[in-house]
């Protein structure tokens, strides 16, 4: 797998980063490349906060640093990791700065464009 091969548009079902393993949010991951071949991204949580980030692609393993700004107008940032199962199936992982440090938020991606069925 290449990192061309990851760009795209993502659905995304997550859970926060507090111990709970349920899907606590949905939304949209869009993956494209900056001029140096590096991952831009771009969520769309719950269809209101929109978090941006930058990451790099090595041995099917995608890793981007985020930030978003709150709705308390503080601009939050953290690390989101993923196992690319496929081109169309990313398994993930992330955790915030201010989190809670004893867990670790999930997320399943699945490109919008497929006919595999997202968990």
């Amino acid at each position: 797998m290449t990192i061309q091969d990851l760009i795209g548009t993502y659905s995304i079902s997550g859970s926060n980063q507090d111990g709970s393993d349920e899907m606590t949010y949905k939304g949209t991951l869009t993956l494209s490349l900056d001029e140096n071949n590096r991952i831009k991204a771009k969520w769309i949580i719950n269809n209101v906060q929109e978090q941006k980030g930058t990451g790099f692609f090595k041995d099917n393993i995608l890793v981007i640093n985020f930030s978003y700004k709150g709705e308390d107008k503080k601009t939050y940032k953290g690390v989101a990791v993923y196992r690319c199962i496929t081109k169309d199936l990313l398994e993930g992982f992330w955790s915030e700065k201010h989190g809670n440090p004893l867990y670790l938020g999930t997320e399943h991606c699945l490109r919008t464009e497929t006919s595999e069925r997202l968990n």
